[in-house]
């Protein structure tokens, strides 16, 4: 009798339920992490870890030590993705948010620079460091998690659920800032777009102690998920890698560069949108590089009202890449943020409304670019090497994106005598990168991400073809 057909992949092990919660719990808190470090280095850092006697290069270096995070995160990439591809994404998942929570409650625990020098300034950098090494092995295993777990037809809405760790994290982190500000408020008479003393002095410190609950939940929640079917499967069928860096660049080299620079406008407006805007809104109209002139509270809630944009949009770009495929949703998303980019001072000209309008408009963009995200990046690489190749591939983006980004606009900011018209250009240029990436690429809508599946697929077709007919 001809071999029975053996391409029918197995009910997922893991509840699609606390598949998506899981995903999205640990990226919610990584991103909450980061966000309130990004709003600290904007508010508080300059002051107190880089004392100068020039805001600008005090704030300038508060932004190199945010980036210096992103140059840790290829390093985090690499190890972690060597642990999940070996051991599996559960265990690897666990210790980098163990990781990322250490490194956050630490930070809120430091002594300043007028209490211990430059030390504290080194211990900083550390923590920055352990933070950006720990989100590098975050991202790829969450959006392995949800999209290797995901029914067929639905991997790109899977895969929205870890890119919406990024504007919940924003809203909680942020709206715990909001919360710390009302409670310690200003003197009378003094500058309200300036943090108080009682909020330089401890305040500050809230949000990053707060983060040991946060992490506390999503431990538990991750410690409920079992092993990936699809890694389980490669796994039994002998194909783990031994090495998979070594793997993944010797025969996946394309895949890599590509999307690296897939990758690179969605990062470049993540951090404009989130780290600039908030340097950009909250400096002076009359200061030596003149900015929007709101007080942090009226426009850190702007923003929050722009995230919830980010949010839907996430959530909405999903369906749209499922049934358009990956690749045509982000080209024509890619061509929309290049003229975004060109279009920030008239719309900033505009007043209070146009500034409301930039911030809705970048954050929706924002939405559809990163959504699909989650999925691209997997279909790139088979599952033998897929932690470490789509890993790699974001976190390397995150050091020509994200690490630069802030520091590069703060400059062009200053270069343009407080228009940001430069900063829109730079943006523009780095989606022209991305939607050439894009064009060279092919669809992975359709790609399989069972490595076993289709090899048992592929033995059954052969067994049948070389089989008597019965």
């Amino acid at each position: 009798m001809p071999a029975p057909a053996t391409g029918s992949a197995p009910t997922p092990v893991n509840p699609r339920s606390r598949v998506l919660v899981a995903s999205l719990m640990g990226t919610t808190i990584e991103f909450y992490d980061f966000y309130i470090y990004a709003t600290a280095a904007v508010l508080v850092f300059p002051q107190l870890f880089f004392p100068s006697s020039d805001p600008t290069t005090a704030l300038l270096s508060s932004f190199a030590v945010f980036g210096a995070a992103m140059v840790a995160r290829p390093v985090g990439a690499v190890v972690f993705g060597h642990l999940g591809d070996r051991l599996g994404r559960k265990k690897t998942l666990v210790v980098s948010l163990l990781t990322m929570g250490i490194a956050t409650f630490l930070i809120g625990v430091l002594p300043t620079y007028a209490q211990a020098g430059w030390l504290a300034t080194a211990l900083l950098v550390l923590m920055r460091l352990a933070q950006g090494f720990a989100l590098g092995g975050e991202w790829s295993g969450a959006a392995l998690v949800a999209t290797e777990n995901a029914p067929s037809g639905k991997r790109a809405l899977y895969g929205t659920f870890p890119q919406l760790g990024a504007p919940l994290g924003f809203i909680i982190g942020n709206g715990l800032f909001l919360v710390m500000g009302a409670l310690l408020p200003s003197a009378a008479g003094a500058d309200p777009s300036q943090p108080s003393d009682a909020f330089v002095s401890w305040g500050w410190r809230v949000p990053f102690l707060f983060s040991a609950v946060m992490v506390a939940i999503g431990l538990w929640v991750r410690s409920r998920l079992v092993e990936s079917a699809v890694f389980a499967r490669t796994r039994e069928s002998g194909g783990v890698q031994r090495l998979p860096l070594a793997t993944v660049v010797r025969g996946h080299g394309k895949q890599l560069v590509l999307g690296t620079f897939i990758m690179l406008a969605t990062y470049v407006l993540f951090y404009l949108m989130t780290t600039f805007s908030l340097s950009y809104g909250r400096a002076a109209t009359d200061a030596a590089v003149p900015g929007l002139g709101y007080d942090y509270t009226t426009f850190v809630l702007m923003m929050i009202f722009g995230v919830l944009f980010f949010a839907a949009f996430t959530l909405a770009s999903g369906p749209l890449a499922d049934r358009y495929g990956r690749r045509t949703v982000l080209i024509w998303i890619t061509a929309a943020i290049m003229v975004f980019g060109l279009v920030w001072v008239p719309l900033i000209d505009l007043g209070t409304l146009g500034v409301v309008l930039w911030l809705v408009l970048g954050f929706t963009l924002m939405g559809m670019t990163f959504g699909p995200m989650g999925a691209l990046l997997p279909e790139l690489f088979p599952t033998s090497v897929r932690y470490t190749g789509s890993g790699i591939s974001y976190n390397v983006s995150s050091i020509l994106g994200a690490a630069v980004a802030p520091f590069i606009a703060v400059a062009l900011w200053e270069a343009g005598d407080g228009s940001p018209w430069l900063v829109g250009v730079y943006l523009s240029a780095m989606a022209v990168l991305t939607l050439i990436a894009l064009l060279l690429g092919k669809e992975t809508k359709h790609a399989c991400l069972d490595d076993g599946e289709a090899a048992s697929t592929d033995d059954a077709t052969r067994t049948r073809a070389g089989s008597p007919a019965s």
